[in-house]
């Protein structure tokens, strides 16, 4: 088989072929159709994140070990399964859930593995889905497609993923407003689901006016570009001035972190989603005085999954999917999704 791996922090991805594994015991072969380009992928290539003030965060000191192959939004077809393995046939089109815990850690044992002490997820502890097969460690972690579209269903086990947990959460009080900052991929998919889930009008912020033309049209009620210096303002004004109900921050970043705190109302619910990192000061008084939510939002776990490609498959939410590339142009589109020239997302088509 064929794959693309990282070998260290920014060097070229390098594609080489290797022996295509054998399923074991409760192991399932998957042939590769498509895999999403995420930005966690650009984060291992980059090899960490900014934690701000100068200071670095190391995939390796989180227990990255390179050379890995990159990927984690996989969809494939069942190519061969272990002689323990059960719930999937040779043909199937599956999703895979690609969170994988160590199964003995209190969030492992509550069914939230995405949230392990000592995770090892696909295509970031392992190796993953930019290659022609991926090695599968047990058919629990697979779910079948039952015709949605496998392009746009990579993006289910991740963006969509992360979005819809985050929306889950801020619709936690029944909003009233809810404001979503970014219109990327995890913006646009943050919108459909809000406007599936919840009853709250939903306010969309972005420096680009072609994404958030995008955001009203799969279901924003109003979009604000951000480079206005009144944004904060603004969406006050829609607001009645009383600020947002709850806010999902998609980019997270220090200039969109402090127009969250700028915007959200008393007892509202902050929640941050985005790894583009840096740091912010905060006015600690204000926190208890407004008595204000903050909370993250990583990935989901396996049932959240299946209920998100339910809704895909009833038409509810549609992953939008603007270029494709050949797994032997990985270095492009790791390239392209780094000079943000993607609009919703992309897949490797190995």
């Amino acid at each position: 088989m064929k794959s693309a791996r990282i070998t260290g922090p920014n060097e070229p991805l390098a594609v080489s072929n290797f022996e295509t594994p054998k399923p074991e015991g409760s192991q399932v072969l998957v042939k590769v159709n498509s895999v999403g380009v995420c930005h966690s992928d650009l984060h291992l290539w980059e090899g960490g994140y900014d934690l701000g003030d100068g200071q670095f965060m190391k995939v390796t000191d989180r227990g990255v070990k390179y050379p890995v192959t990159p990927g984690h939004e996989i969809v494939g077809t069942v190519e061969e399964i272990g002689d323990s393995a059960s719930g999937v046939s040779k043909g199937d089109q599956v999703l895979v859930f690609p969170w994988i815990g160590c199964g003995e850690c209190p969030a492992c044992k509550v069914g939230n593995e995405n949230l392990c002490d000592t995770p090892k997820s696909m295509g970031v502890f392992q190796d993953g889905g930019y290659s022609d097969f991926a090695l599968i460690p047990n058919s629990k972690y697979l779910a079948k497609l039952d015709g949605v579209d496998p392009d746009a269903a990579t993006s289910l086990a991740c963006s969509g993923l992360t979005a819809y947990t985050a929306i889950k959460k801020s619709n936690q009080n029944s909003p009233e407003f809810i404001v979503i900052v970014g219109a990327g991929g995890l913006g646009l998919m943050g919108v459909q689901i809000a406007k599936a889930i919840t009853n709250a009008k939903i306010i969309c912020v972005d420096l680009d006016d072609q994404k958030l033309e995008t955001a009203k049209e799969m279901g924003a009620d109003f979009t604000v570009n951000s480079k206005d210096p009144e944004t904060a303002k603004k969406i006050m004004s829609i607001c009645n001035e009383k600020g947002a109900d709850s806010v999902v921050d998609f980019v997270n970043a220090p200039p969109t972190a402090k127009l969250d705190f700028a915007i959200l109302r008393k007892r509202g619910n902050l929640v941050l989603v985005g790894l583009f990192g840096g740091s912010i000061e905060l006015s600690l008084v204000t926190i208890p005085l407004k008595s204000i939510i903050i909370q993250g939002a990583y990935t989901g776990n396996y049932t959240d999954m299946v209920e998100l490609l339910d809704l895909a498959r009833k038409g509810t939410i549609n992953p939008v999917i603007s270029k494709r590339y050949s797994l032997d142009e990985a270095n492009s589109a790791l390239e392209d999704l780094k000079a943000r020239k993607i609009i919703g997302r992309a897949v490797i088509n190995p």
